[in-house]
């Protein structure tokens, strides 16, 4: 449904939560999906994204209407028409949102009601609605619309069947996908050190068009387990690096630590020489500082942050 007080051109609101040590890598997943990022838990873009694919964000709000009063939203409410179909209208002016509106439970549930009074639908509080509505004050504007909130999909990848201390927590290899692959038509992205694959798992349960090669036969069994386990479909081949022939926009290198494996620093900047012979771009994520090593291999770094779990810290590098 559109109408004239409806906003033009597409826009959407999107909250954010995070923990302080996920802080740096929350800005770079920002970056990459919207080209910016906001220190705040509130970021406003054209550019449409399912709130499931971050583990940063909490929901989305596909904006219909805006006004300089809660009136006004109020009125343009009245035009929108669900027939029989059940709603909820969900006040996003909570304690979490990074706003100067903050507003106590009495006061957003009467601002849900007299929202939802206005809308013309089968209100529903007790079983999950067929359209979910949110309303947000921000800056002064009211903004009304569709809310899309984040199923967690990242949460159910936590227990895999095989698991390795060393590997990249869930949420963080979620977020690398993202960083790699923002915006997935079209692209053709490769793992070609994936372990047990804890980066294929979340990139393919985000349809990202991604492969996966690790020269540890075991580690691969394990990879195409845990690939099998939640139901995804993907190709993990077993060889070095050396041996990948094809062409791809991206690559995801969780490089090998001299911490937790017998690899050497040359044996690291091979892998980065042979990952710049296939791929136009690498995300790299490292324990250690190898910015002399991107360089020589031939990338330039365009964008970095890094990852902490308590005092380990990893670094990603974003690199063309």
């Amino acid at each position: 449904m559109k109408d004239d007080n409806q906003v033009n051109d597409s826009q959407y609101i999107y909250t954010y939560t995070q923990h302080q040590d996920e802080y740096d890598l929350c800005l770079l997943e920002m970056r990459s999906f919207f080209g910016f990022d906001v220190p705040s838990t509130v970021l406003i873009s054209t550019v449409e994204i399912d709130p499931s694919r971050s583990p940063f964000m909490k929901e989305r709000l596909d904006i219909l209407y805006e006004g300089d009063s809660l009136e006004m939203i109020s009125q343009q409410v009245e035009q929108y028409d669900l027939g029989e179909s059940t709603f909820r209208v969900v006040s996003l002016n909570t304690a979490n949102l990074d706003t100067t509106n903050k507003m106590g439970h009495p006061e957003r549930r009467k601002i849900e009601r007299e929202i939802g009074l206005r809308v013309k639908g089968t209100p529903d509080l007790v079983n999950p609605p067929e359209n979910t509505f949110g309303i947000v004050l921000l800056n002064g504007t009211w903004y009304f619309g569709k809310l899309i909130e984040n199923q967690s999909i990242w949460f159910l990848h936590q227990k895999k069947p095989h698991m390795y201390s060393t590997a990249l927590s869930t949420r963080v290899a979620r977020a690398v996908a993202n960083i790699a692959v923002p915006h997935p038509k079209g692209v053709r992205a490769i793992d070609p050190c994936c372990g047990i694959g804890t980066v294929l798992v979340e990139a393919l349960s985000m349809d990202i068009n991604i492969v996966g090669r690790d020269i540890n036969p075991r580690v691969v069994l394990g990879s195409r387990k845990n690939i099998t386990h939640f139901g995804l479909e993907g190709n993990v081949e077993i060889g070095p690096i050396a041996d990948v022939v094809d062409e791809y926009d991206v690559a995801i290198i969780d490089m090998p630590y001299n911490l937790f494996t017998h690899i050497t620093p040359e044996a690291q900047l091979e892998i980065l020489k042979e990952a710049r012979r296939f791929s136009k771009k690498v995300i790299v994520v490292t324990i250690e500082t190898i910015d002399h090593m991107v360089e020589e291999a031939g990338f330039v770094i365009i964008d970095r942050c890094v990852a902490k779990k308590g005092h380990f810290i990893r670094q990603v590098l974003v690199c063309e």
